[in-house]
């Protein structure tokens, strides 16, 4: 199996599909909706189309950091003229607040850790007092002790005198370090007190939900009265000036995909065309599909782009020699005791039925969302595209064109 087969085995192996029951079973009523599409020709090969979802530049789910009972969400005027909560669709900007939770156990907190701070101050600047007069007191007796200590030497001074002055100069510098050490451990404290104060009046920010960005609000997860963990997500918002249009490219065309290459998107959705850059191209393969992500950013600065527009693009291919008989990839399925092979549901017409029959294939190349058939189709024939996980060998099937 070449390269490319084990591309597309990956990818299809991905969309979820199921192998489907023999031909055991008969006409079912009433007959299973499905899409059809006809096996055609690929001749041209020179240009690939490509869906994309749109999805937004940047996308926050913004989330309180404090629990609590949701207090207040955001009033906005609504298209009625009457005053409402913010919902989804409404633009926010930056710095506005959109929700709080109600605050009077975080306000008592920060008051309680304002009041401990003060207390801590104010001990701490007693204590300096009492060291600085701890310290002048200490001088004196140092001063007291030199002067008894000549005196002794010179004995003009008695013993007593002289032990005296001994035991005040010791009983001072006692003084001054238990002065010095309860400072230090007030100066502590002033510092863990000034750290809660902090803490407090940060968890009484954190109440307040405020948007980090311009943006619009994508869907809104709380009520009045709501109660909300830390974690929880109040909002989802969306910068949309800027979208991005996201697709998944096989490894046989990556090669062909560059960073900074001008791109178009179309979409059904919108009139018009849309010019943008590919921005990202992932590194690796995604596990399941084996298909490379890339991103082509588009400014979107009136908005009509909206996130979840499936768009379309096209990308420049190999040309063809020959004309290839093509399918949908959405067609493929897994045969019934073959989970190596490949097989699709054919739409027949007997005694004035549609019945879905399985037929075994061989596939070729992949071409965007088309895939080559190399045995097992002929042209014009019809395959089950939507539904065909649905469906069973001998089915009856209504066609949705």
């Amino acid at each position: 199996m070449t390269k490319k087969r084990m591309a597309i085995v990956a990818f299809l192996a991905s969309a979820g599909v199921m192998p489907n029951c023999s031909r055991e079973v008969t006409y079912q009523n009433p007959p299973t909706p499905v899409g059809v599409a006809a096996v055609q020709n690929y001749e041209a090969g020179s240009e690939i189309r490509y869906s994309a979802s749109i999805v937004p530049y940047t996308q926050v789910n913004l989330a309180f950091k404090s629990g609590g009972y949701v207090h207040s969400i955001r009033q906005v005027k609504g298209v009625d003229g009457r005053i409402r909560d913010l919902q989804q669709g409404d633009c926010v900007s930056s710095g506005m607040i959109l929700a709080q939770v109600r605050q009077d156990d975080y306000t008592i907190g920060a008051d309680q850790a304002k009041k401990q701070l003060a207390q801590a101050k104010w001990s701490l600047e007693s204590a300096r007092s009492q060291l600085v007069m701890a310290e002048a007191s200490s001088n004196q007796a140092q001063l007291d002790f030199t002067r008894a200590r000549n005196l002794y030497e010179s004995q003009s001074l008695t013993k007593a005198d002289y032990d005296a002055a001994k035991a005040r100069l010791d009983a001072d510098q006692a003084s001054v370090s238990a002065a010095t050490s309860q400072v230090d451990a007030l100066q502590a404290q002033v510092g863990a007190a000034e750290e809660a104060v902090k803490a407090a009046e940060l968890s009484l920010a954190d109440a307040t939900l405020k948007s980090p960005m311009d943006a619009v609000v994508l869907s809104r997860a709380i009520e009045v009265g709501t109660l909300v963990a830390a974690g929880t997500v109040g909002f989802v918002l969306a910068d949309i000036s800027s979208v991005k249009a996201v697709f998944g490219v096989p490894d046989t065309m990556i090669e062909r995909v560059k960073l900074g290459t001008a791109q178009t998107i179309t979409a059904e959705a919108v009139r018009g065309e849309f010019k943008g850059l590919i921005t990202a191209i992932s590194p690796s393969a995604d596990p399941k599909s084996r298909t490379f992500s890339v991103e082509v950013t588009i400014p979107n600065p009136r908005e009509h782009l909206k996130p979840g527009i499936i768009a379309t693009l096209t990308l420049a291919g190999e040309r063809l020699t020959s004309p290839v008989p093509v399918i949908p990839l959405s067609a493929v399925v897994r045969p019934a005791g073959n989970p190596e092979g490949y097989a699709v549901f054919v739409v027949e017409d007997q005694a004035g039925k549609s019945l879905a029959r399985m037929r075994n294939v061989e596939l070729g190349e992949a071409y965007g969302s088309l895939i080559g058939v190399k045995a097992g189709l002929s042209l014009s024939e019809l395959v089950i595209t939507r539904g065909a996980t649905l469906v069973k060998d001998g089915w009856q099937v209504q066609v949705i064109r």
